[in-house]
């Protein structure tokens, strides 16, 4: 697109220019930027190359400014051109008038342009040639300003809250500089909004497209444009197209979903190991079109996901459209069997909906354990060494790192190697330990194996020391086992041990051990009456002792023997409660807590720097005495630790009994020390703290954890709690132990006990360690705050639900999520009296922090009120049950209503569904209350027949729920899908009910009807509606049709129920194994295909099938070969029987087919069928067809044909039997009726009817003729029918069955059975005459539908007179239309029954889509008859006559040739002649033998078609065959005339003697005869004629006419019979004898008129009105048909002008 800005109008507005107008808001077409560029460009014309245009664009006024245009020749010839000017006076040139270019020479042609004023000029020069003119343009424009731009800008597509953008091109196109500004609302955005562009030059506009709703947006965006301070004068447009979308996102292989949440996708990490790492991957897909932005965010505050034990490496992105993106979650648990859940929420902005996550993972820790609680190292002699081994066992899938807490560098009597270390998942490790015992006495030692993130295991390590002069007893697994059970029991052994053995709960077990009864039934020590201590706080207390806070307050506290303090540091410098000095020894004191004198015995260490004095003494009861320590190392500016062991017994254990020996105890110091030199640097620690960060559970209780201190160094590290930076919250927590030594490589497990409060910082407070006794330290945070539980509760603690129906059920769910850092478990309690409303599930359950679970309330009203419920939640810590509880209550809020349902329609009519078959409908059920309603529904079904049958419990029913129980939310529509399957024909009612339903699913009303439902079942229905024949059966009345087919019974049996036998096949199918098989019908019918000679035409029946029926049906026509399995050839055994033979036979030789022989007709339409046999071999074929309808009728149809020899003489019946129309007894003229009998051969036959059983029928009743046959002989032509004509007149009122032979001269003789019945009195109805089935006019009156290949058709296709009197006159009028639209025809009526029927005009022709119209007269005879005529009307068309004549004129032009020229030539050229044959019949002989013509007829030329039938040897064309076809090419016959097409129309009518219909059908009567004697206008019109003058005289005609009657009426005649019987003479036109010898006289005169061609009588004023009357009524009738007339239009009203009183 190009905008400009144009400049003012020129100079006088009547300038013979053409010129611009000023436009504000001018838009041009980039065409006009090229017409520009155009005028550099040369362009050839009439032969001379030039520029098409000269434009001045740089002009000032008051100047000249010239231009050259330059025309070449480029043609071939000499140009002279004559020039016109320029017409303006703007531009000048001096080129003369005409000018002369010769071949390739070249003018130049100089044109000035003189401005007057700033505005743009336009003019043209005009060069005329011999071949032409052509115009050059001559255009002077004044600069402007122009952009160009596109028309429209199509944005990308967009999200909702999203952007797009694009670019497009701001061009200045003119040669002023150009200041824009654009103008633009939302959701569109331009930049730059304004700037200012040069000459020719561009800039690039970037469109943002920012839409906030899901439409499709067009806007205009307007660019005003200009100098620098007229911006506002110009302004263009372009049109900016954008369409937004809603942006989804889906979460996609996440997993399985939550039982817990029963929403939302899930992603589960399992148990994963305590500080290991496990990531799991989720796929974000985008469906939508639109690029998609999305956040990833946790739920609880919003914030992106970190410092949670869950980490995702994406927080933020963008999808593309059908695209995908991987995110990646990692799961580090930190707290051993503890259960993290953490949710995703996944926002997408402008999307509708909002997805979460959920992270679920477990934390695993190790499970430890020891192969063996104890190890007795037995007896050892003094020096000596015992070894043995343990097995450390990690059953779990996580490493487990230990460490046993014991010296193992000599200062201990018990060492066990490797003293730390890790055993792998699933493993173990093989554990040394060393009893190496320095003094002779019994050594038991607890020691504890330390486990990160698990409590310890203690190992017991007992063993005895013999020298040569002392022997203490030996100590024994059964004294631990003693030991323990008393000194949980808090009993001093020492003082009990004889008490215990005058206890008779106490005995020795088989192993020795003293234990009790009460024990022994449970296997363990500690069973009964004894309060259990778990491992940690035995380890804290066998480390600290009665230093211990906790321990000393604590029953479970008071130990045999202690020590304090049990930690030394030498040389370390802090402030902390451990004693520390400067000096190299320190004391340590040891009291005695038990009522016996205690030996302490301190184990020593040889080369140890560290020193205990005195190394041995007793120590009295409750008394405590000091030991010296002495650190004095052998190595300056090194590192030192030690675990000083002591072993306390009781002196008089040697004295004791075995069984009672008391165990010694152990305690221990550990002293760590320096011996760097002051101002020495010390080593510089590396190490690791795992975790840096220790959460204690934030609940108030006694709570561990277990950190990792790793010497990542290659140096020994020592380490020393520092308490100096926060006493008070570092005394908080215990730590143990709070110094020690780490050689390289090795590692210390650190155990933190607290009890977090409410007052400790949330964020947690630090613990340092002083590393290496320097300034070197190692921070560790602890978290031990309490936190108090906190549950949220969806709706802010309110919970509604909908309007509920009285006794159902209503369920809503609901969110509870814990919110704290402690898992908890939860109790929902509702109040008894509230127990029958509301329920929820579950009620109980546990929730780990974060978590949230999903309650499903029910509300279950009682009455229509409003409820309002209280439940309860209760909640408390998992690790303290029952304490701690809290409570939150829930407002629930439910009204119970009236619920009920209908439908939309009362009476649903499904129609008409063919039976077997089903159909789905869908009843719409509308909910119209303000609550959801269950029910139940059901079904009771009436068969609507002659009454009202109830079969539900006979019949089941056929219509069938697809859901017989729902719910119906409120206001709301559900569509009840259901299934109808009629078993049989009937009418079907049903009645859908409803019950409501309670809450427990049972019935809680009465049935209501909700509607209707009604169908019909109908089977598949067709009916023949009409038939025609052709070939040979062509010249065959459609009765005689009717009856070869027996199309009554075939629609008789077509419309009837099939039987349940027919049904076993519901569709065509191969079902046999025999080429003919049994069907599963009784229904068979005979089609007969008539007789016809050997090799003429096939005899053709086309049938027209109509479905009357609602629903289409499939039918098929099937051959024995369509209903045989085909086998394959191994299977196929024997021969073939003579019925198979002859059915491949007529198979193979395709001598009956049907065509189409299968397809569908839909309801209302209709097909026609066509039936062939081919006269191809002489004698009858049988052939058995099934007819089958889809779900409906089976019907056998046997196929018949003959064929008979052209020299046998053979009459074809179409029934064997026959039955009269019923006559009344005493009749004095019973009526003539007729039999036809057909000749279906090829000669005249000659036919007598045997007379004799006549008259003995005759003398066996009485002597009367009760059946005569008026004509009992004749001859029969070839291919006609001849008449029998009979008389019947039964004596008695019965049934007559006469069995009479009809005899065939040189045939066969055929036995008929004539049947009729005697009636007592005769009833007549002109409407419905007196006429058996044999003479019933059955074939439809009117043709609807042409037949295939026809093209005229009548209006009707037969005439029913019904009952008449004798000698009575009708007249029908009939249309003959030619429905071809480019074909004229010519038609001819039928003489043969002349003497009855007569029809005007008799032939005539048709033009494309013409109707004409045809006047029948039927005049009865004077004798009564049964009437059943045949009038056959012959349709030819113009074109096959055409062609005919044609063809006949050049044969006969060859023939006249070859009769007048002859040629002398050689013999080739002879024989290349065409060899002329004149076919003309001769007169076919009343006997026997073949007809004789006068050359013999080549054999057809038709093999090709043999060879593709079934089972012919026939493969290729013959020798012979091929000899043939070459002599008929040398053949040319005569020319035969076109074969006419036959209408055939049926005229039926009984006619009655005027007596007997006078009597039985007065009221008919006057119809035909009126006294006119009783008008009393007659006689005053007689008078009045005679005295008026002639008003009309017959005028002669030409000599073959006898009467002067209108062209479209034929005289009239009165036939007389030829019975032999006298008859009476009736009159036409009245019974009086006045006006008989009145119609007489002009009777006669019309015979005198035609016979002598006389004048005729002068008086005919009643002829000729009634003659124009029916001219007039055939006018108004041609008027109808064309649609000129409408003859049920309202009659005008026409209002006559008013009479004028002049």
């Amino acid at each position: 697109m190009l905008a400009e800005a144009r400049g003012p109008d020129p100079l006088g507005s009547g300038a013979p220019w053409k010129s611009s107008t000023a436009r504000k808001d001018a838009k041009r077409q980039r065409g006009g930027k090229h017409q520009r560029q155009a005028s550099s460009q040369r362009s050839c014309i009439l032969g001379l190359e030039m520029n098409p245009e000269l434009v001045w664009e740089d002009w000032d006024l008051q100047k000249e400014f010239t231009k050259t245009l330059v025309l070449k020749n480029v043609h071939s010839k000499l140009q002279k051109l004559h020039v016109r000017p320029p017409v303006s006076k703007f531009f000048t040139t001096l080129i003369p008038q005409m000018i002369v270019l010769s071949p390739g020479t070249s003018l130049s042609v100089p044109i000035t342009f003189r401005p007057l004023q700033r505005c743009e000029y336009e003019d043209s020069i005009e060069f005329q040639g011999k071949d032409g003119s052509f115009q050059v343009c001559l255009r002077a424009t004044i600069p402007c300003h122009a952009l160009e731009l596109p028309d429209s800008v199509l944005m990308p597509l967009c999200a909702v809250q999203h952007s797009s953008h694009t670019t497009f091109l701001l061009r200045n196109v003119s040669k002023l500089q150009t200041c824009f500004k654009w103008e633009c609302t939302a959701p569109f955005q331009l930049s730059p909004e304004q700037g200012l562009l040069m000459p020719g030059k561009e800039c690039h506009i970037t469109v943002v497209f920012r839409p906030q709703e899901a439409l499709v947006y067009q806007q205009q965006a307007y660019c005003r444009f200009g100098e620098e301070e007229d911006k506002a004068e110009s302004h263009c447009a372009v049109l900016l197209q954008g369409l937004a979308k809603y942006p989804c996102l889906q979460l996609r292989n996440p997993g399985t979903k939550d039982d817990k949440e029963q929403c939302g996708p899930v992603l589960h990490f399992g148990s994963v190991a305590v500080g290991q790492s496990l990531q799991k991957y989720f796929e974000i897909f985008n469906p939508s079109p639109v690029t998609a932005s999305f956040s990833l965010s946790r739920l609880s505050n919003g914030v992106p996901l970190l410092g949670s034990e869950f980490s995702c490496d994406v927080t933020r992105g963008k999808v593309a459209p059908g695209g995908s993106l991987w995110a990646t979650v990692t799961f580090t648990p930190s707290v051993v069997d503890t259960v993290s859940v953490e949710y995703i929420s996944l926002k997408c902005r402008g999307a509708l909906n909002e997805t979460l996550l959920k992270l679920t993972g477990n934390c695993e820790g190790p499970k430890v354990s020891l192969s063996s609680s104890v190890m007795d190292f037995g007896c050892v002699e003094e020096g000596g060494a015992v070894v043995q081994t343990v097995e450390l066992v990690n059953s779990s899938p996580v490493d487990a790192i230990y460490q046993w807490d014991l010296d193992c560098s000599g200062h201990s009597v018990f060492s066990i190697q490797p003293a730390s270390g890790t055993v792998r998942p699933h493993s173990h490790t093989t554990l040394k330990a060393i009893y190496r015992p320095t003094q002779s006495i019994a050594h038991h030692r607890r020691v504890a194996c330390l486990i990160l993130h698990r409590a310890p295991m203690f190992l017991d390590l007992i063993g005895t020391c013999h020298s040569e002069l002392q022997k203490p007893a030996i100590l024994k697994p059964e004294h631990l086992v003693l030991y323990k059970l008393h000194w949980y029991r808090r009993q001093d052994p020492k003082d009990t041990l004889s008490a215990m053995k005058q206890d008779h709960n106490v005995h020795l077990d088989q192993q020795g051990v003293l234990c009790s009864l009460e024990e022994q039934s449970h296997q363990r020590p500690d069973s009964a009456g004894v309060v259990a201590t778990t491992p940690m706080q035995e380890y804290y207390q066998s480390c600290l002792g009665c230093m211990d806070p906790i321990s000393s307050s604590s029953i479970l506290s008071s130990s045999h023997v202690s020590v304090v303090p049990s930690e030394l540091l030498f040389n370390h410098k802090m402030s902390s409660s451990v004693n520390t000095s400067p000096m190299s020894s320190q004391s340590v004191s040891i009291t005695n807590h038990t009522r016996g004198k205690l030996s302490l015995v301190w184990t020593a260490a040889q080369d140890s720097p560290f020193s205990v004095f005195p190394s041995s003494c007793d120590l009295t009861p409750l008394k405590s005495t000091s030991f010296r320590v002495t650190y004095d190392p052998k190595q300056l500016n090194t590192l030192h630790t030690a675990q000083l062991e002591c072993f306390a017994s009781y002196n008089d254990n040697d004295h004791i009994q075995e069984p009672l020996l008391c165990p010694p105890w152990c305690v221990t110091v550990r002293a760590i020390g320096h011996s760097f030199q002051p101002g020495k640097e010390h080593f510089i620690p590396c190490c690791s703290l795992k975790p840096p960060r220790v959460v204690f559970p934030p609940l108030s209780v006694l709570s561990y954890r277990t950190v990792l201190l790793q010497n990542c160094g290659d140096l020994p590290l020592t380490f020393c709690l520092d308490h100096s930076s926060n006493p008070a919250l570092a005394e908080s927590v215990s730590v143990v132990p709070t110094c020690g030594l780490i050689q390289p490589g090795n590692h210390q497990i650190l155990t933190l006990r607290t009890t977090p409060t409410e007052d400790n910082p949330k964020q947690g407070f630090s613990l340092h360690l002083q590393l290496n006794a320097a300034k070197h330290t190692k921070e560790l945070t602890v978290v031990s705050v309490v936190e108090k539980l906190c549950v949220s509760l969806e709706g802010d603690g309110n919970l509604f639900f909908h309007p509920t129906a009285v006794g159902s059920r209503t369920q809503r769910s609901h969110h509870i999520r814990n919110i704290s850092g402690l898992p908890l478990r939860f109790q929902w309690s509702i109040p008894e009296p509230e127990q029958e409303l509301i329920s929820v599930e579950p009620d109980a359950g546990e929730l780990h922090p974060n978590e949230s679970s999903v309650q499903i309330w029910s509300f279950s009203p009682l009455a229509e009120e409003t409820y309002t419920l209280k439940p309860t939640l209760t909640f408390w810590p998992i690790q303290t049950p029952g304490c701690n509880k809290s409570q939150f209550t829930l407002k629930v809020v439910g009204m119970g209503s009236k619920g009920f349902i209908e439908a939309e329609k009362a009476v649903l009519d499904v129609g008409e569904i063919l039976v077997g078959s089903c159909r789905s409908i869908e009843v719409p059920l509308v909910n119209n209350s303000p609550c959801p309603v269950s029910f139940c529904l059901s079904v009771q079904q009436i068969l609507l027949d002659e009454e009202p049958i109830n079969d539900t419990e006979t019949v089941p029913s056929a219509l069938q729920l697809d859901c017989e129980r729902g719910t119906i939310a409120s206001h709301s529509t559900m569509l009840l899908r259901s299934t109808v399957r009629p078993h049989r024909r009937a009418q079907y009612l049903w009645t859908i009910s409803y019950q409501t339903l309670n809450a427990s699913g049972s019935v809680s009303s009465f049935p209501q009807a909700v509607c209707e439902v009604r169908a019909e079942g109908v089977f598949p229905n067709l009916r023949v509606i009409d038939a025609c024949g052709g070939g040979s059966v062509g010249k065959l009345s459609k009765v005689h049709l009717w009856k070869l087919f027996s199309l009554d019974s075939l629609n008789e049996h077509l419309l009837s129920n099939p039987s349940p036998g027919e049904l076993t096949y519901r569709t065509p199918t191969r079902h046999s194994l025999r080429s003919c098989p049994s069907i599963l019908t009784r229904a068979m019918l005979d089609f007969n295909f008539s007789a016809a000679p050997l090799n003429s035409d096939p005899s053709t029946f086309v049938l027209m099938f109509h479905n009357p029926g609602s629903i289409p049906v499939d039918w098929s026509f099937l051959f024995p070969e369509d209903q045989q399995i085909e086998l394959e050839y191994w299977a196929e055994t024997g021969e073939f029987s003579s019925t198979d033979l002859y059915q491949m036979k007529v198979q193979d030789n395709r001598l009956f087919s049907i065509s189409p022989r299968s397809g569908t007709l839909l309801p209302g339409q209709q097909r026609a069928v066509h039936f062939s046999y081919s006269h191809d071999f002489a004698g009858t074929d049988r052939f058995p067809v099934v007819f089958k309808l889809s779900f409906g009728r089976e019907i056998l149809l046997n196929f018949q044909g003959v064929t008979v020899d052209r020299d046998k003489s053979y009459l074809h019946f179409a029934s064997k039997r026959h039955i009269f129309t019923s006559v009344a007894i005493g009749d004095c003229t019973p009526p003539k009726q007729v039999y036809e009998l057909y000749n279906g051969g090829a000669v005249q036959v000659h036919y007598e009817v045997d007379t004799a059983v006549l008259s003995r029928l005759q003398e066996g009743d009485f002597n009367h003729p009760v059946l005569r046959c008026l004509n009992p002989e004749g001859e029969v032509l070839p291919g006609k029918t001849a008449t029998l004509e009979w008389i019947f007149s039964p004596l008695e009122a019965k049934m007559y069955h006469m069995d009479i032979p009809i005899h065939v001269q040189g045939g066969d003789s055929t036995l008929v059975r004539f049947e009729g019945c005697g009636l007592n009195s005769p009833v007549l109805d002109s409407k419905s005459p007196r006429n058996c089935s044999d003479t019933k006019a059955t074939e439809p009156c009117v043709q609807r539908q042409p037949f295939p290949g026809q093209v005229v058709f009548l209006s009707e296709d037969s005439v029913s007179l019904g009952d008449i009197p004798v000698c009575s006159t009708f007249s029908r009028i009939l249309f003959l239309t030619n429905v071809s639209h480019t074909d004229t025809v010519h038609y001819t009526w039928d003489k043969s029954h002349q003497q009855v029927v007569q029809i005007h005009p008799e032939r005539g022709s048709l033009c494309a889509g013409e109707s004409a119209l045809s006047v029948l007269t039927f005049t009865s005879t004077d004798y009564p008859t049964c009437y059943q005529l045949d009038v056959i009307c012959q349709v030819i068309q113009e074109a096959a006559l055409t062609r005919y004549h044609d063809a006949l004129q050049r044969w006969e032009e060859e023939k006249k040739r070859q009769q007048e020229e002859f040629t002398i030539t050689d013999k080739n050229l002879t024989e290349s002649q065409r060899v002329l044959i004149d076919e003309e019949l001769v007169a076919a002989p009343v006997r026997k033998g073949p007809p004789l013509r006068k050359y013999k007829t080549l054999p057809p030329i038709s093999a090709s078609g043999r060879c593709e039938t079934v089972g012919t040897i026939c493969t290729k064309v013959t020798r012979a065959e091929r000899r043939a076809q070459r002599e008929a090419a040398k053949v040319w016959r005569r020319p035969e005339p076109p074969q006419p097409a036959l209408l055939h129309l049926g005229v039926t009518a009984h006619s009655h003697g005027l007596l007997e219909y006078l009597t039985h059908s007065p009221d008919q009567f006057n119809k035909h005869y009126s006294d006119i004697l009783d008008d009393p206008a007659f006689p005053q019109s007689l008078i009045v004629s005679a005295s008026k003058p002639i008003t009309y005289r017959l005028q002669e005609t030409a000599p073959s006419h006898c009467s002067s009657f209108p062209s479209s009426l034929p005289p009239p005649r009165c036939p007389t019979s030829s019975h032999p019987e006298p008859q009476l003479q009736l009159l036409l036109s009245g019974t009086v004898a006045g006006q008989r010898e009145q119609h007489n006289t002009v009777d006669s005169e019309r015979t005198a008129g035609c016979s002598g061609n006389t004048a005729h009588a002068e008086h005919v004023p009643a002829d000729m009105s009634e003659d124009v009357l029916l001219n007039t009524l055939q006018n108004l009738m041609m008027e109808a048909v064309r649609g000129e007339l409408v003859l049920t239009a309202h009659p005008c009203t026409v209002i006559l002008p008013p009479v004028s009183t002049r």
